[in-house]
Formats: structure tokens, sequence, C-alpha cells
């Protein structure tokens, strides 16, 4: 790590296309800090990542408060969570310790923060009444909770994350994406030894996130398809059709960029230091669903166009 600071913090963006500016102007230049910090103390990227899901665990409680205080505090530590997630990544990539173990650790963490904040959320307002009324919010917030969560959340951030994968790999090719597929990662987790269970876990696991990736785009995997076919990979496509593809691919990753960090984080401190978390919750059922929606139809349309030219 012989470089600049500037050369540094150059080197450890992804791309131009999948940065957005709130990331490249503040989050990863005090990322990179911690990063060359804890590099010259031999501190591993996951031990990092480790650290920023205990961060997002006491943020989530702090947020099950309602005064001002406790609030400010969730924010302070969900953005140290959020400073020690960009550390760990680019600790990996200027330092070359990239592991799969580390990428989906990196990706588990968000969820355990995201976990415990919606559970703080529930315990808050369980008591309280919906507003308008004189009911008390009880089993509706977690129900609530559980549609923002599970069936919203969780598959926005997977979608735009596999997006931003898709977009690296064919700008940066292979070695400069995270790319990965189902059939790959089953066949390494069928090789495991019956006696490594938590490797077989582990693959296992990541193996059927991959197929919730795919099963949802059904143009895209017949798109990379017809390219294998045809060409052997995307390296070997005509430029004409990888570059129609990746201009029509970058203007989508403005909503991979809404539906993965800053965004939701930013309505979150608001709505819960304004004392009206609820509204966080129904801005993730509707907008960033309307958004998702219009996303996946329009990845979807481009790769059906492509696999027809092709």
């Amino acid at each position: 790590m012989e470089q600049s600071f500037k050369e540094m913090l150059q080197a450890s963006f992804k791309s131009k296309d999948t940065e957005e500016w709130i990331d490249v102007y503040f989050t990863r230049p005090i990322g990179l800090v911690f990063a060359i910090l804890w590099n010259k103390l031999g501190i591993h990227p996951n031990i990092i990542t480790i650290f920023s899901i205990f961060l997002g665990i006491a943020a989530g409680v702090m947020f099950s408060y309602s005064d001002l205080l406790h609030n400010v505090l969730g924010v302070v530590l969900l953005m140290f969570a959020n400073f020690c997630d960009s550390t760990d990544g680019q600790m990996a990539r200027l330092t070359g310790k990239k592991t799969l173990v580390g990428r989906v650790l990196d990706g588990f963490s968000g969820d355990i923060w995201f976990f415990f904040i919606y559970a703080a959320i529930c315990i808050r307002l369980f008591h309280k009444s919906i507003p308008g009324t004189d009911i008390q919010w009880h089993i509706w917030i977690w129900l609530l909770a559980v549609v923002s969560g599970i069936m919203s959340h969780s598959p926005q951030s997977s979608l735009a994350d596999y997006y931003r994968q898709i977009h690296l790999f064919f700008i940066k090719g292979k070695a400069g994406s995270e790319l990965d597929n189902y059939k790959q990662q089953r066949a390494i987790y069928e090789e495991q030894p019956k006696n490594k269970l938590f490797t077989r876990l582990f693959y296992y696991n990541y193996s059927n996130y991959c197929k919730s990736q795919e099963k949802r785009t059904p143009a895209f995997q017949k798109m990379i398809e017809k390219i294998v076919d045809k060409y052997g990979g995307v390296e070997n496509m005509p430029k004409e059709t990888k570059e129609k593809f990746i201009n029509g691919s970058r203007p989508l990753m403005k909503y991979t960029n809404i539906l993965t960090f800053n965004a939701r984080a930013i309505i979150l401190y608001a709505t819960c230091m304004l004392d009206c978390p609820w509204i966080y919750l129904l801005v993730e059922i509707t907008v960033f669903n309307i958004l998702y929606i219009y996303m996946h139809k329009r990845h979807e349309v481009l790769c059906a166009e492509i696999t027809e030219q092709l």
C-alpha cells in the first residue's frame, strides 16, 4: 500500500458506474483511513466485518428508544458500522485479501444490522397507537415489518447487488466482479467432505442465494447462456454488443444504489429521530418496491433485446 492516499482511494473503488457520490466523497475516504490503520495493525478484513455486526446490533438497540439522544447514538453507530463495511472491502481490494467467505460475510452483516433494526422498530411501536387512531400497533407492526423487511428489503437488496455484479463483470471481467452462479457453487458444495459441516452449510446457503437471484432473472440467464454458447464467454463477444449492454445497464446503477444502503439509511435516520419509524417501513414497501419492479423490468427487457440481436 505504498501509494498516495488519492491513488489508493481510486484503486479501492469498484467502478465509477457503481459508486454513489456519498460513498466517493464521504464513506470511502473515511473507510480508507481506517483500512490503512487496521492494515498496519495486521487486522484481517473479516475481523472488521464481524466488528461491524456488533456496531449494527448496538444501533438497533438504540433505535428501540423514542428519545432523540438514543436515536442520535443509533445513527452514529450505524454510520460507523457502514464505515467498517466499506473498510473491509477496500482492504480486501487493496491488499488482495479477497475471499468468498469475506464477500458473503460482508453481505450477511448488513442483513443482521437490519434484522435488529426492524425488531427495534417493532418493540418501540408495539404499545403505541397507530397514527390517527386509538388502536395500538401490537401485532400489526410486526406484520408490517415482515412485509417491509423479508418481502421487500431482502429481495430488493439481493437483486440490486446481482445487477451491480453483472455490470462489473461486463466492464471488468471476472477479476473485477463477484458474480457467481448456482451450478458452480452447488458443485463446490457437493465436493466438500461430509465431516466439514460448516463449509458444506456455507456453500449450500450461498448456492441457494445465487439460485434465488437467477430465478428472478430469466432473460439475463438466456442472454448469458447464448453468449457462452456462441462466443465462449463475455470476453469474446462483439465489442459493439457488449457496449450496448453496458450502456443499457449503466442508467440502472442509480437504482441499484438506492436499493442498497445509503438511501434507506438516510430515511431510517430521519424517521427515527422524528419518532415516526413506521414511515420508513411504508417507504420500503411502496417507493422502494416501485423502483425495484422498474429496475427489474428494464434489465430483463435489455437482456431480451441483446439475446435477440445475438
